[in-house]
């Protein structure tokens, strides 16, 4: 099996669960932080590098023995990174009165559908005993700490002190 069917059920989720949820939600998950400082802009362009290279790859790979070692462990990546990404999805249509996603998977980490990126990623990775893929995996999730860091300042300016206070009850990641 081709390794790109993998990317249907992340894609349906990210952009079709999204989209059933709130089509605004659409638009605010597309909106990019500026970058400050030429480390960061940097850092975004492989970040935007290492996402096409992550849609693209799975199309020349595929899946191996899926239920052998270490394909096991990259099914359980996937699954849970696809659960993990349902699950954040939902919540960051539906953020309240705010636009602030602090609710359900959101009070566990501050990124939790850049986490179910890297799981999935990595889950394909593994499932399809890629090494290019992991690389791109780590790649993205690498350079989408400074992503995140612009995210963070840019939420800062736009919901003040009730982000400065999210920040500090939640961890970044996990």
């Amino acid at each position: 099996m081709s390794a790109a069917a993998l990317l249907i059920p992340l894609l349906l989720i990210r952009f079709g669960l999204m989209a059933a949820r709130d089509r605004g939600a659409l638009r605010r998950a597309a909106h990019l932080a500026p970058a400050h400082g030429r480390a960061e802009r940097i850092a975004c362009g492989v970040y935007q590098l290492a996402s096409a290279g992550a849609l693209l790859a799975p199309f020349f790979l595929t899946v191996k023995r899926p239920l052998a070692l270490p394909g096991a462990a990259g099914l359980a990546l996937y699954l849970s990174g696809l659960t993990l990404c349902a699950l954040a999805v939902v919540q960051f249509a539906a953020p309240g009165e705010s636009d602030m996603s602090a609710k359900g998977v959101y009070r566990l980490s501050r990124n939790p559908m850049y986490i179910a990126y890297f799981l999935c990623f990595l889950g394909m990775a593994l499932l399809s005993h890629a090494w290019i893929l992991a690389g791109i995996a780590a790649a993205l999730q690498i350079s989408g700490h400074w992503v995140i860091l612009a995210e963070e300042r840019w939420c800062l300016t736009r919901f003040g002190d009730a982000y400065a206070r999210y920040m500090q009850e939640v961890p970044r990641y996990l």
